[in-house]
């Protein structure tokens, strides 16, 4: 096996997108089964919460239907008078039946409706009763419409000139309007029959039914095979209780398994409950589970045969670009390969035609750049005979300047002498510690005189990286800006502070001022030029920002992004400016320059001491 792979990459990119492809593929037909069976649970369970809600809807408004009934015949003129009224008035008797038929005539759930007085005289009712199985609430609680406005009973018996039939009783107590004295009672009896009607109609899954019950869960109304007004714990021992308005909870285990839904009406505190049993949904499963073991294994087929396809296709052009590359001599400049195809391999070998062509012109181009940098050094050296003629001239200004005895003059000039000097230094780009901080010294010597009690600078350098080698001019440009743009626009004399410090990878410069600081949008203004690149933005620079971009750009060039500046400042507080390089390596041949100033320091006037 191992050598079989090893011999050819339509081997190993075979296998390996043939596993990379049929592994997820199981995995997914898996999950997709999954997924499907639980789906499929939910939708069970979605659709039969529906239909309870949709049952409940129903039965809601029979209820709310059935209790503004009740109010509304409880403020009844007729139904007050003839309550109040000690005899029987015939009159009365009949006006308040047919205003009894005519509220329940166009209501089928309604099966008599009986308006009970006090004392002896007769009920009424629109239909005429025969018997009852009804018991009052108050035969068992004497206090408790005390307590209640009304009282919802039980599945009873109830028998009119229509037959016997079973019925549900809202009960409640009707007081007088002006005394609100108990005056009698009123009774709206529900068919069961209507109510069981639209239960039994209620579409769940297959073998599934609809149960109303009680508060106390006791059945209302459900299947031809289960009594009323027997609990549900008969049929159902050890059910779980419902908790909650309405949910699901699961009953049994294995093949006798049912999923039970309920909804509450708050109303009267009934509860509808759906009984699903389990296989009616897992059937489908089953289905589903067949369907998709073919779809996954067609899948398998077709993902073989068109990798093995694909592959063939890939890896021939590749196998022709890499003979042909076998075949090219390293000495010589690198062929041109002919296109046969747009494909990303075309593409790939059109883009190595590219490279072999402008590898060609780069080395053209590098030749060409070597013959002009030559020829560059050779002006550059015909060119130092101007320098040394402007050192001996300053160096003849400072000796008639001595002789003169003006030593701030001569002081002045052996300082600028120095400061170009070292600015030249014979073309090398690397100088020691010591000399670049030579360099600034004779800079703030120079500035010392030109602005004398303007400023105080302070240096600190550690012994240990006196002698250690940096890039050129980088502390002058700081030390200038800040003196420039800190100092001397600022009221009364400042200070300019240098430290070079040395650290574990390498040194750490800072350059510190107390001028007037750096206003937040320009200070962000700043930060941004900083950190283009190197012609990256052709905007000229404001003033000010030159010197410490061309200070950036160099540091950038020569060591790396992370030795770039790092600016704070606060306005009316100062500036500080940091930045840090690691140790040079290489040894550079430096000259060292001619100094006439002391480094040690300055007193607090600026001048060199």
């Amino acid at each position: 096996m191992k050598q079989w792979l090893g011999k050819s990459l339509k081997h190993k990119l075979s296998l390996l997108i043939i596993m990379t492809t049929l592994v997820p593929l199981l995995f997914l037909g898996l999950f997709s089964y999954k997924t499907a069976e639980g789906l499929t649970e939910e939708k069970a369970k979605s659709s039969g919460m529906n239909t309870l809600r949709q049952v409940e809807v129903y039965l809601s408004t029979m209820v709310k239907d059935v209790e503004n009934m009740s109010l509304f015949l409880i403020g009844h003129n007729g139904v007050q008078n003839y309550l109040k009224t000690p005899e029987s008035d015939l009159l009365q008797q009949t006006t308040i039946i047919n205003f009894l038929t005519n509220l329940a005539f166009s209501k089928d759930y309604v099966a008599n409706i009986i308006i009970e007085p006090l004392g002896t005289k007769p009920p009424i009712s629109h239909k005429s009763i025969a018997g009852s199985d009804f018991t009052d609430i108050t035969a068992t609680i004497p206090d408790y419409y005390e307590q209640h406005p009304k009282w919802w009973s039980g599945v009873h018996r109830q028998w009119t000139f229509e037959g016997a039939r079973k019925v549900i009783t809202l009960a409640r107590p009707i007081r007088s309007t002006d005394k609100y004295k108990l005056i009698g009672k009123v009774q709206i009896n529900l068919d069961q029959g209507v109510i069981t009607r639209q239960i039994r109609q209620a579409a769940l899954e297959e073998g599934g039914f609809v149960l109303l019950l009680d508060d106390k869960n006791r059945i209302i109304a459900g299947p031809d095979e289960m009594e009323t007004n027997v609990p549900l714990s008969v049929y159902y021992p050890n059910m779980g209780s419902f908790q909650g308005e309405s949910g699901f909870l699961d009953y049994g285990s294995g093949a006798g398994k049912k999923t039970v839904l309920y909804n509450t009406l708050s109303s009267v505190n009934w509860k509808l409950v759906g009984i699903i049993p389990t296989e009616a949904y897992r059937s489908q499963n089953h289905y589903f589970l067949i369907l998709t073991a073919v779809a996954v294994s067609v899948a398998m087929l077709f993902v073989i045969f068109f990798v093995v396809f694909l592959i063939q296709k890939i890896t021939k052009p590749l196998s022709a670009l890499t003979a042909f590359l076998k075949s090219a001599s390293p000495e010589e400049p690198l062929p041109a390969i002919p296109v046969k195809s747009i494909d990303e391999v075309g593409q790939l070998i059109v883009s190595y035609n590219r490279l072999s062509s402008r590898i060609v012109k780069l080395t053209d181009e590098v030749k060409r750049n070597e013959s002009l940098k030559k020829e560059a050094d050779m002006q550059a050296l015909q060119l130092q005979i101007n320098p040394h003629f402007l050192y001996n001239t300053l160096s003849s200004i400072h000796w008639l300047a001595l002789m003169n005895g003006d030593a701030k003059i001569a002081d002045m000039v052996g300082s600028l002498s120095d400061f170009l000097r070292f600015s030249l230094n014979n073309g090398q780009e690397y100088c020691q510690v010591g000399q670049e901080m030579m360099h600034v010294r004779h800079y703030v010597n120079i500035q010392s005189i030109r602005y004398p009690e303007k400023f105080v600078f302070y240096a600190h350098v550690d012994e240990q990286v006196q002698e250690k080698l940096m890039l050129k001019l980088l502390l002058q440009p700081l030390v200038e800006n800040a003196m420039l743009h800190g100092i001397l626009k600022r009221e009364g004399s400042g200070e300019i502070s240098v430290r070079i410090v040395n650290g574990p990878q390498g040194m750490h410069f800072s350059v510190s001022d107390n001028g007037l600081g750096i206003p937040a949008e320009r200070l962000d203004q700043l930060r941004r030029q900083l950190m283009e690149a190197p012609g990256e933005n052709p905007q000229p620079v404001r003033k000010g920002g030159y010197g410490l971009r061309n200070v950036q750009h160099r540091l950038v060039l020569h060591y790396g992004k992370e030795a770039g500046l790092h600016i704070e400042s606060l306005e009316g507080a100062g500036t500080t400016i940091t930045f840090a390089i690691p140790y040079v390596e290489d040894s550079i041949c430096l000259e060292p320059a001619s100094f006439t100033v002391n480094p040690d320091s300055h007193d607090g006037k600026g001048r060199s001491s």
